[in-house]
């Protein structure tokens, strides 16, 4: 029996590995496209490590793949320390294998139209970030140093991040022209949203806390007309002046945004006074949730 359990391990383990180095090369191999046949030629950067990158490659005659390289050292041993041994492994192989890629192969230029550049360079760029983090590494380390500075100094990931990036543009305007650094800007938006979009999935979940009534015919409805599961749990109310405090059960379920309004509309059938929460989840995990694949 151990034996079994044990090559089972080894085969999921396996498939983990393939499943992980697919993203990681092919996040490689969108990225260097995006920066040698969009970005590069145009005099274009990005935010972050790569960013930063960019910005010296345009103001100086170093390489990029060796700017990738030097630039995101500092961020592999911060990565080792904040977040772990194979999360450092796989990103140090992931960012050696992007330089690689940048020596070795020669993407040709897609366009010198800078609108399309702007959108298209972000969005390579994007999908090739959030597949190598799909992988378990980055090809950027800026979040790296944002998760370690936000430990420190008590900020948020977020905010770290747009605090670094308003430096790289601000940069970019001096040293290479405020149109420069505008349009620049507009590929970051562009690679953050398909980040945002790869990383994700195509559809976005919604928690949604209901307080009713009738909440065994909503739950009845949930279950039975949207197909979704929920939990129902107790909870005492806090309002009034004189303290009331009433028992009562409340719902929680997860649905896609697509169901959002299938949902509203039926739940007013039932209860037009039913109290509702909708808040974004970014990710979810096992129940009657199935997350499709990229």
């Amino acid at each position: 029996m151990k034996n079994e359990a044990s090559d089972s391990d080894v085969k999921s383990n396996y498939k983990l590995w393939l499943k992980d180095s697919f993203f990681i090369i092919l996040g490689i191999f969108s990225a260097a496209f995006a920066l040698e046949s969009f970005l590069l030629p145009n005099k274009f950067i990005d935010g972050g490590a790569t960013g930063i990158s960019l910005l010296i490659a345009e103001t100086s005659e170093i390489p990029l793949y060796l700017l990738i390289l030097f630039v995101n050292i500092p961020f592999v041993i911060l990565g080792y320390k904040v977040i772990g041994k194979l999360f450092a492994l796989k990103t140090a192989l992931a960012i050696l294998g992007l330089a690689i890629v940048l020596l070795t192969i020669d993407f040709p230029e897609i366009t010198q139209d800078k609108l399309l550049v702007a959108v298209f360079g972000g969005f390579f760029l994007g999908a090739g970030i959030g597949l190598s983090v799909r992988g378990g590494s980055v090809l950027d380390g800026t979040e790296v140093l944002a998760i370690f500075l936000s430990r420190k100094l008590g900020t948020t990931i977020g905010d770290i991040i747009i605090l670094i990036n308003i430096l790289v543009f601000l940069a970019a305007a001096y040293l290479l022209s405020i149109e420069t650094a505008l349009y620049s800007m507009l590929t970051y938006l562009a690679a953050s949203k398909t980040l945002d979009f790869v990383i994700e999935g195509i559809e976005e979940y919604t928690g949604v806390t209901i307080i009713s009534d009738k909440n065994e015919e909503i739950r009845a409805m949930i279950v039975e007309k949207l197909g979704r599961g929920l939990t129902i749990y107790k909870a005492k109310g806090g309002y009034g002046k004189q303290g009331v405090h009433k028992e009562y059960d409340v719902i929680f379920t997860v649905i896609t945004r697509l169901e959002i309004r299938r949902l509203n509309i039926e739940i007013t059938k039932i209860d037009p006074k039913a109290f509702v929460v909708m808040s974004k989840i970014n990710d979810t995990r096992g129940g009657m949730i199935k997350k499709r694949s990229i």
